[in-house]
């Protein structure tokens, strides 16, 4: 369990996700890519490490992802096979809101 921080770069061990955090609560949480934790930009990743099959369903590039509530929100800054999850809960796609009607 960790503390995210806004900005923070993050990539998976399964596959070749990675993600900033855009907003985060100062909850303790797993964030986690294809069922594993996810890993600093900048550390190894443990080899022949595949993802789960209930979180391959994919990231997409340039896509955010949130929890249910809005408490988390992360940029997808590269695509992978892994899904994005929080304490085993994945997340979704964000939903751009809806512009005022300009009639």
């Amino acid at each position: 369990m960790t503390t995210l921080k806004a900005g923070s770069r993050l990539k998976s061990a399964v596959c070749d996700t990675e993600v900033m955090v855009v907003r985060a609560t100062a909850d303790d949480v797993s964030l986690e890519c294809g069922g594993a934790v996810m890993l600093a930009l900048a550390s190894e990743k443990p080899a022949g490490a595949a993802a789960h099959e209930a979180f391959a369903q994919g990231t997409l590039v340039g896509k955010r992802y949130t929890d249910a509530d809005e408490r988390f929100e992360f940029l997808c800054t590269k695509g992978g096979k892994g899904s994005l999850a929080i304490d085993g809960v994945l997340l979704v796609v964000k939903q751009a809101k809806a512009l005022p009607s300009s009639d």
